[in-house]
């Protein structure tokens, strides 16, 4: 098996960690660093490492200022719990990117909002409608 480990880069690990554990309707904990802090399923899978701006050099994570965060990337998550993934999204955000609709490649229902630092996020229900 092959997995990625998806990182982005933040502004705020904690505000963001907080982020996406309400989206995914998680129990708040902590992330291990200020700098960096892993969004785990409940098996223990990594779905999302965020990192702060600026830490440890790397290349692509040095600062948000030589492209606007997230262009060209969707960060895409297929769930299990649909219905109340967009019931929190309502609640966190004043509007969404895309409001759901049944996308007609995947026969799932999905919509879409913006993370604190601008990342298109994209919801798609696990199974067809």
């Amino acid at each position: 098996m092959k997995r990625t480990w998806t990182i982005i880069g933040v502004a705020d690990v904690a505000q963001s960690f907080k982020w996406y554990q309400s989206l995914f309707g998680q129990s708040g904990t902590l992330p291990a660093h200020d700098y960096f802090g892993q969004i785990l399923d409940v098996d223990g899978t990594v779905l999302l490492c965020l990192h702060k701006w600026g830490v440890h050099e790397h290349p692509s994570l040095i600062s948000p200022d030589g492209a606007k965060p997230g262009n060209g990337l969707l960060l895409f998550f297929r769930v299990d719990d649909f219905e109340e993934a967009l019931l929190r999204a309502r609640a966190m955000v004043t509007v969404l990117e895309e409001e759901p609709h049944a996308n007609p490649n995947t026969g799932t229902e999905e919509f879409a909002l913006c993370d604190p630092d601008g990342y298109c996020v994209m919801i798609s229900a696990l199974g067809a409608a």
